[in-house]
């Protein structure tokens, strides 16, 4: 067994791998508006193709694709470009997962750029001095919330092992916007607009905001000398001169003077590590879907609500039918119950008395038999009154052994915001990466021309709940438990047949799933499966997205038993499908300022 197939082996109805969103989402919709004076080719099939959240970075990833780099040399130029023009989701001052598609070796890889916590950090970090949880957005504006950033030892990593065009070579179009600058978007501007805080913090009112206070608007050329100095320093000196030397000084600087000092260290950025970590894969109907193992929560919560579908006639119900989304929230319950007790860094978990290696935790979770049991208590027309977390243990696998310890709830605010984009070079490699400052701006803090990430909230504000310890509890070195979901999916053939993924915090693995299963049972295109309205079940409550269902739907699903609450559900879902042709059928979503592009490498 070599190649991708290593990893993959299939048992019964699902194959394992052995081994928010806050009420008012901070980033809201701007349907069908361009970023910027790009121009955009018209999609055609092609050999390559890109689909990112914001047209200077999708053209920034074609440069490389048209002149035969590989998809990890574009992912490198489409998060550099990602950082400047979308600084609100992602950048070089946050972190990131990636799944990777070898297409040669047919092997497939995940990499690890969580962030971490700095060895200074405890348990208690998020509490008040009467021991309650922080306000939420104390803790995130201020060095408190800020991890050690993995993005950039991350993308080294991955172009180490798979890139084909020098390391600088990534760099050169964020420079150049950088230094040139770039016209500021609809949607940044929105947002500059709605983030108070922001601009109470000395760096980021300086850059994002003119003399008279007022956020730059639409169309203004903002330039960014700073950050691209920062560039310059990494693409000639690698992920080193990040983590250590000037930049790593401006982060520790950054901070450490910030309200809330964080007490981060040079160590801890000198110190930091990427990681390579084996996907969790599973079936669904015809298809083999992959994705992240923990730390983040979304590859298996994903698996888990269409494991948990699987018996159900989804595709016989109808897109978007009362007994669709019934079953649709029965089981993304039953997925988020168990995400929110056992999943979290179950390496940092293994090594208590108690605690079980992280493959055990997966392989618990998407057992079979376990599975089986628990898409048994969905009850096909009536929504269940409770919903707690399962046991995995009675079902235990004969390679799972330990004592499954229960944790309390988590406790995280886990706010949305991030980005996503999905790349197929001329080799028919692929990634899918999705990759975050977490809130809107991060912390707000910025460094040596970037935005810091507020990750650290996302550990649990409580370390102990209901007398139990918290798994996604705050300890130093540890990487907080994320909802990123990047997938990537194979037919029936082992071929490369799509893949997906989407900002959202805790929503994302809804968002992700809506649209497998709108490409997958209903048979939609990838345009059309990522337009669908969402229905998501992220927080104790279904919700629809907001004049997406007429109120017929509505009164029906509260009928069966559903709290039902409609709001803005501003997805980023980028997405592609291969045809059988060979050619690419995309998805960017309407919701955020997104395009995909496909064509054929330039001759040289």
């Amino acid at each position: 067994m070599t190649g991708r197939m290593r990893w993959l082996w299939a048992t019964g109805a699902m194959a394992l791998l052995a081994a928010c969103g806050r009420d008012a989402a901070p980033e809201s919709a701007n349907p069908a508006i361009q970023a910027s004076d790009v121009t955009i080719e018209e999609a055609a099939p092609g050999r390559w193709f890109i689909a990112a959240a914001n047209p200077y970075a999708a053209e920034a990833g074609a440069e490389i694709l048209k002149k035969g780099g590989s998809a990890v040399d574009a992912a490198i130029a489409t998060q550099t470009v990602l950082g400047l023009v979308e600084p609100q989701s992602s950048g070089l001052g946050g972190g990131a997962f990636m799944i990777h598609y070898d297409a040669k070796a047919d092997l497939l890889e995940t990499y690890n750029g969580r962030e971490m916590a700095p060895a200074s950090a405890t348990p208690e970090r998020f509490l008040t001095a009467d021991g309650e949880a922080m306000n939420f957005y104390d803790a995130v504006a201020g060095g408190l919330s800020i991890g050690v950033p993995g993005a950039v030892r991350m993308l080294e990593l991955a172009h180490n092992e798979h890139g084909k065009l020098p390391w600088g070579d990534g760099f050169e179009t964020a420079i150049a916007l950088s230094e040139t600058g770039f016209k500021v978007s609809p949607r940044l501007n929105g947002l500059l607009s709605r983030i108070p805080r922001l601009k109470q913090m000395p760096a980021a009112a300086a850059y994002f905001y003119g003399d008279d206070g007022a956020p730059w608007p639409v169309g203004h050329v903002l330039k960014n000398p700073a950050y691209a100095e920062t560039l310059k320093t990494i693409a000639a000196g690698g992920a080193d001169a990040f983590y250590k030397g000037p930049i790593a000084e401006a982060i520790v600087e950054a901070v450490n003077s910030a309200p809330n000092p964080g007490g981060m260290s040079l160590a801890d950025l000198e110190t930091y590590t990427a990681v390579k970590l084996d996907p969790v894969c599973g079936a669904y109907r015809a298809y083999q879907i992959c994705s992240m193992a923990p730390p983040s929560s979304g590859g298996v919560t994903l698996l888990q609500i269409l494991a948990l579908l699987e018996p159900f006639d989804i595709a016989g119900a109808g897109a978007g039918s009362i007994e669709s989304l019934h079953l649709l929230f029965e089981a993304s319950r039953l997925a988020y119950a168990d995400r929110n007790e056992y999943l979290a860094d179950n390496e940092m978990l293994a090594g208590e008395d108690e605690g079980l290696s992280p493959e055990a935790v997966i392989a618990g979770l998407l057992n079979p038999a376990y599975l089986k049991a628990r898409a048994a208590q969905i009850n096909p027309s009536t929504a269940a009154e409770a919903v707690e977390a399962g046991d995995p243990s009675a079902y235990e696998l004969a390679d799972g052994a330990g004592q499954w310890r229960r944790y309390g709830a988590d406790a995280s605010p886990e706010p949305p915001s991030t980005s996503h984009f999905v790349i197929v070079d001329s080799d028919g490699n692929v990634v899918s990466m999705t990759t975050t400052v977490e809130f809107a701006f991060g912390s707000h803090q910025m460094a040596a021309g970037m935005v810091l990430n507020n990750q650290l909230t996302d550990f649990s504000f409580l370390p102990v709940r209901d007398g139990k310890p918290v798994a996604n509890a705050v300890a130093p070195g540890k990487r907080p438990r994320s909802s990123m979901t990047p997938a990537i999916v194979f037919d029936g053939d082992g071929e490369i047949w799509a893949a997906a993924g989407s900002p959202g915090g805790p929503a994302i693995i809804g968002y992700v799933a809506k649209t497998l299963i709108a490409m997958i049972d209903w048979g939609m295109s990838t345009q059309e499966a990522v337009n669908y309205p969402n229905a998501v079940y992220p927080r104790g409550a279904p919700i629809l997205e907001a004049d997406g269902y007429d109120n017929q739907i509505i009164e029906g699903l509260k009928a069966r038993g559903h709290a039902v609450e409609t709001r803005e559900l501003n997805s980023g879902v980028h997405a592609f499908k291969r045809l059988p042709d060979g050619s690419f059928e995309g998805g960017a979503d309407p919701r955020r300022e997104g395009v995909w592009l496909t064509g054929e490498v330039e001759a040289q």
